[in-house]
């Protein structure tokens, strides 16, 4: 069933609100680029054992930046109706922000292809988020993952979107 059946504008479900896979086999190859970010706050001496690099399971940022490039290239085994994405670059920033008490993570997903990048860009944040959590939670069970979105996204033919 195509999409052109969907009356109700949400292009995972069909004419009878089944889900479905999105048929994108007759969209062209475009570049496609999305850009996501978020936040884990924490308590400041949390915070400088990251900065520090004292962290007793050792290099928090260099894990988390691991596990969000592969989160990024498996992110259609986690939702359940993404299509698998050919991804031609990753690239996750992270950044210490001792003002707001919190660690800034963010993505930037690439692919030539037929569909957009910004689920695998939302799920790289999310599970570097959760793996700098899972690597520091012995000293602060307290942190909050929070404010994630997708900042912009290109390519395709719906264009570019820039968040306002």
């Amino acid at each position: 069933m195509n999409d052109s059946s969907n009356t109700s504008g949400l292009t995972h479900f069909d004419a009878q609100g089944q889900a479905h896979m999105v048929d994108v086999g007759g969209k062209a190859e475009t570049r496609r680029v999305a850009r996501a970010t978020g936040s884990i706050r924490m308590q400041p001496a949390t915070l400088a054992a990251i900065a520090e690099g004292s962290a007793k399971k050792g290099d928090v940022l260099g894990v988390a930046r691991i596990a969000a490039i592969q989160a990024a290239k498996r992110t259609s085994e986690l939702v359940p109706l993404c299509h698998p994405l050919p991804l031609t670059h990753v690239q996750v920033d992270f950044a210490i922000d001792t003002t707001a008490g919190a660690v800034h993570c963010t993505v930037q997903a690439e692919t030539l292809g037929r569909t957009g990048v910004e689920m695998e860009a939302l799920t790289a944040v999310q599970v570097g988020l959760l793996t700098v959590y899972d690597m520091v939670k012995a000293i602060d069970r307290g942190m909050v993952i929070g404010d994630v979105r997708v900042l912009e996204k290109h390519g395709g033919k719906s264009g570019s979107w820039t968040r306002p």
